[in-house]
């Protein structure tokens, strides 16, 4: 048994004293976008800090916490925070948790993040389902030796985003009389936010978003054969000649007021699930 497998294995028999939840979709909140947990019935919640080998986050609006429960009739785990390369760690440990959640039996990732809009057609508040990825981070969390009994060598990557979902997703934004952007993201490894230069490259090379994070949760998903949907919430508008500085707290403030859209279509889209 290798290093990985035996720290999953920990992992979940820490997880089985406090639980017997078998979730069938995993889901992942990134900034601004954690009161989906409200959301959550029958809530058990264990503290990242309490899990073994889980990082533990130290990014502002990130509570850190692991949320077991249903969200309307379908047996779920939330993460409330993620992790991110900048932070310090590999991209191994950053998608560590996704290991453990197709363990505990989860079939569907949902993510959600906050990025930098790149789309000349986007706004700030906007949601942006995301059809498709770049990896500019530099790295991959499937380097070195593979674990076959998690995943194969080579995953294939022609589908990286579920079209059986993202064809829900549209049809749940239309009932629910929401607009819903597409469009392909690129990771980049931050922390710091991109010049005029590099927003007119990624912009170039076919980006409509730009953030620090879900590239490697989806790779990690689909290498263990799960079906994925990402979302994200455009906080600013990375346009080079008209760029604006922005804080922190500018991206928190956009992505908590467009939060209660996306919450709901996340919502509709677990509950019409199959």
């Amino acid at each position: 048994m290798s290093e990985l497998t035996n720290k999953i294995n920990e992992t979940m028999n820490f997880i089985r004293t406090k639980t017997s939840v078998k979730p069938t979709i995993g889901i992942i909140l990134g900034t601004g976008l954690g009161k989906l947990a409200k959301e959550i019935k029958n809530q058990v919640v264990i503290e990242y800090e309490n899990i073994p080998h889980f990082p533990v986050s130290t990014v502002e609006s990130h509570h850190g916490k692991l949320i077991f429960g249903t969200l309307g009739d379908k047996k779920i785990v939330a993460m409330q925070g993620r992790f991110h390369k900048y932070e310090g760690y590999s991209l191994q440990q950053v998608t560590f948790p996704v290991r453990v959640m197709k363990f505990l039996g989860v079939k569907s990732l949902l993510i959600s993040c906050a990025a930098g809009g790149l789309n000349p057609m986007f706004r700030k508040g906007d949601v942006e389902m995301i059809v498709d990825h770049i990896n500019l981070l530099g790295d991959n969390p499937l380097i070195g030796a593979n674990e076959d009994s998690l995943g194969p060598r080579f995953p294939d990557m022609s589908e990286p985003y579920s079209k059986k979902l993202q064809s829900l997703a549209e049809q749940v934004a239309m009932d629910l009389k929401l607009p819903l952007q597409k469009g392909v993201h690129t990771s980049v490894s931050g922390p710091n936010l991109e010049t005029r230069a590099e927003y007119r490259f990624l912009r170039m090379i076919g980006a409509d978003s730009v953030g620090m994070s879900t590239i490697p949760e989806n790779i990690v998903a689909v290498h263990m054969g799960m079906e994925v949907l990402a979302f994200a919430i455009i906080t600013d508008e990375c346009f080079p000649d008209a760029l604006k500085p922005v804080s922190l707290k500018e991206v928190i403030d956009i992505a908590d007021k467009a939060e209660p859209k996306l919450t709901a279509i996340m919502t509709e889209v677990v509950k019409r699930m199959k």
